[in-house]
Parts: structure tokens; C-alpha cells; sequence
């Protein structure tokens, strides 16, 4: 099904890659082909059910957007399909597919006020999970949680203090909360100053990604890395039994007492 999605996207003309996942097939279109991909997808190819929506912070590289659409047929068999498209951080605005999907809706107002991404042509693009006045973005990795910055961190003491330590005791670490950059890049700045970048301190963070493992790579070095069993210790030497007493020499009979004397006639 996933050769039949990708020949279908071609044909039509759309610029569309398959890309390696963890999951579901997943196939990458265009920006400006997003709503035409899944069109296509929907009518050409059977993809009639559209299951969630949501994205990525890809730091400098903009958000991931992806859909997760699928197709029933055989009774219980199900084929899945990821859609993906890259939106420019410092314009992102993407076409809605609540004209093709219904159940788009929510999941475009969602990662609206998540990511802070526009849905372009949504019928009714508000908040649907955050209190009324939030400001930001919570799942852009450039916001900063206010409540680590203000409630102090369990992680930065040490193993046995407490909050009630005598005043001026000395710590031998100062531990940031996760999430929470340093100071001399982020907060208020004195007027005049530079303004530090948002995304300096999810960079700095950020790690890699692993690559993938080849099927079997992960219990071949489990086995590899694991220690040799010991051989088992010689066993001591039985201890010599102790040599049997000798038994006690019996004791002499006592003498018989002397008769009683007779008595004198």
C-alpha cells in the first residue's frame, strides 16, 4: 500500500519521498502539495480515515507537521501512512485539511496553540486546552516553564539536605531544573543590550539522534558486553575428621570391704 501511496502522490505530480520511521510508512510532501497530497491519498488511494495531526519542533530546521491517515479493507486489516511536510519557523502558516477531514478540526486548533502554527482557511482556529490569556507556546522548545524557574528544584541538592538547613550552609553543586537555561540567556535584559536567541538554549541542549539499530544489534552487544561468568572456586579440601578418642580406661573394681570381725567366743 505504501508503493501504491507514493506512485498515486507522483502521478499527480507531487514531489513526494518515502522516508525511514519507526512506525508507519511515512511519506514527505511539499509544503505549498499538503492539502492536494492527502486529496489524493483520500480518493485515489482508500486513505478514508484520518486519525490525528500534530508536530515537531525541529529547532532551526522549522516544525514537523504530520498526519497519521489509514485504510480498512479484509475485515480487520488496516493500513497506516504518515504524512509529513516541514514548515519555516519564521513563517509558519499551513493549509487546513478540516475540508477534507472532519476530524482535522481539533487536532489544527491543538497544535494552533501549542506550536503556534497557522492553519490557513480553518473554519474556527481558537484555543481548545489552554486557560484563557496564556501567552506562548508550550510545546516550542525555546519556552520556558515558569513553574521550574519558581519552585525550587529537588534535583539541585544533595542526598540528605533539606529546606530547612541553617542559613549559609555551603552546597556543593548549583543544578538548574531541566528545561530552564542560564541566566545570561534568558530574562530580563538591561535596555540597550542584545537580545539573546530563543532557540540558544534548546540548541545547546539538544542531542543527536541516535541511529537506528539493526535487528539483533541490541542483544548481540548485551551479550558481548556482559561478564564472564567466574568459574566456580576449587572446593576446599574436606577437613580430616577428628581422630576418635580413645575410650577411657575403665576404672579398677573397688576392693571388696573387709569382712566384719567375728565375734569373740
Amino acid at each position: 500500500m505504501s508503493d501504491d501511496a507514493l506512485n498515486a502522490l507522483t502521478s499527480a505530480g507531487i514531489a513526494a519521498t518515502s522516508v525511514d520511521s519507526f512506525g508507519p510508512t511515512a511519506i514527505d510532501v511539499p509544503l505549498e502539495s499538503w492539502v492536494a497530497a492527502h486529496e489524493v491519498l483520500r480518493d485515489a488511494v482508500g486513505f478514508t480515515f484520518f486519525d490525528f495531526l500534530s508536530a515537531s519542533d525541529e529547532l532551526g530546521d522549522g516544525f514537523r507537521v504530520v498526519s497519521h491517515l489509514a485504510d480498512f479493507w479484509g475485515g480487520s486489516h488496516v493500513d497506516h501512512l504518515l504524512v509529513r511536510t516541514l514548515v519555516p519557523r519564521d513563517l509558519p502558516v499551513l493549509a487546513t485539511l478540516s475540508e477534507l477531514y472532519a476530524g482535522a478540526n481539533w487536532h489544527e486548533r491543538e497544535t494552533f496553540e501549542m506550536f503556534g502554527i497557522t492553519f490557513a482557511g480553518h473554519p474556527n482556529l481558537i484555543p481548545l486546552l489552554l486557560p484563557d490569556g496564556f501567552e506562548g507556546n508550550p510545546l516550542r522548545k525555546e519556552f520556558i516553564l515558569a513553574s521550574r524557574v519558581a519552585k525550587p528544584w529537588p534535583g539541585a541538592k544533595e542526598p540528605g539536605e533539606s529546606d530547612h538547613a541553617p542559613a549559609g550552609a555551603p552546597s556543593r553543586r548549583r543544578t538548574l531544573p531541566p528545561g530552564v537555561p542560564d541566566p545570561e540567556t534568558w530574562g530580563p535584559r538591561p535596555p540597550g543590550s542584545p537580545d539573546p536567541s530563543p532557540l540558544a538554549p534548546a540548541e545547546a541542549a539538544a542531542t543527536p539522534a541516535r541511529p537506528r539499530r539493526a535487528p539483533g544489534e541490541r542483544r548481540a552487544r548485551k551479550q558481548a558486553e556482559a561478564p564472564q561468568a567466574e568459574a566456580p572456586a576449587a572446593e576446599a579440601p574436606a577437613a580430616e575428621a577428628p581422630a576418635a578418642e580413645a575410650p577411657a580406661a575403665e576404672a579398677p573394681p573397688a576392693a571388696d570391704p573387709p569382712a566384719a570381725d567375728s565375734p569373740q567366743e
